[in-house]
């Protein structure tokens, strides 16, 4: 029998509506084998909490007003790798899929998934599997490994970095920018100071007219 059958899975919960955490609470207390060990409405109170509190699994919302799980799940298991993330999201795409693989966590669940087939979620990951195909995996290795070349005036910046750079480039708001990228609105300005300082620029608009000359149509170096 598994360790995670033998005794309570520890959860943390992280979710921007309470109503959500309180189905989310009845529901997995309900198995009798999941005991929620704290939760928390904002990103800020989550990434503070859950490294003192020590769950098995954080399930975490991906969208939040100040940031994102997994923004979350990249400082909590910097902090503590041995607690483990689950991303719960009303989104599905493979941007938001990536991130969530480069942030270490474990799965990657859509909000409409079965109460029951959750409660299966949570005790694979406690139990130290994956949820996410490991093609998809490779696939973010390999992006991270062979990266395109790059114009000598972007060799400064990073894969991070440049990314935002192409957000930039399209007119996005910081705010807008953090949503995309499920980044806080205070890190993504971070970001742009790095980028206007690495490119010797003093305005946004000096990086989004240099952005348009040197990045393609799908946001990559020419």
């Amino acid at each position: 029998m598994s360790e995670s059958a033998d005794r309570l899975i520890k959860v943390f919960l992280l979710d921007d509506h309470e109503v959500v955490r309180q189905g989310l609470r009845a529901l997995l207390e309900s198995t009798g084998s999941i005991e929620v060990v704290g939760e928390a409405g904002t990103a800020a109170e989550a990434a503070a909490r859950i490294p003192a509190l020590h769950p098995d699994v954080a399930v975490l919302d991906a969208r939040l007003p100040d940031g994102s799980g997994i923004e979350v799940c990249r400082t909590v298991r910097g902090v503590d790798p041995t607690i483990r993330a689950l991303i719960l999201t009303s989104y599905d795409d493979d941007e938001a899929l990536f991130a969530a693989i480069m942030a270490g966590a474990s799965g990657y669940v859509l909000k409409d998934v079965k109460g029951l087939d959750l409660v299966a979620a949570i005790r694979q990951v406690a139990e130290g599997n994956s949820l996410i195909d490991p093609a998809l995996t490779a696939r973010v290795l390999e992006r991270v490994r062979n990266g395109p070349a790059t114009a000598p005036e972007l060799a400064d910046l990073t894969e991070q970095e440049l990314k935002l750079l192409a957000l930039i480039a399209e007119g996005l708001t910081n705010r807008q920018i953090g949503e995309r990228m499920f980044l806080a609105e205070k890190t993504v300005k971070n970001y742009v100071s790095s980028i206007l300082a690495k490119l010797g620029l003093e305005r946004r608009t000096q990086a989004a007219v240099l952005a348009s000359k040197l990045l393609g149509p799908d946001g990559r170096p020419r």
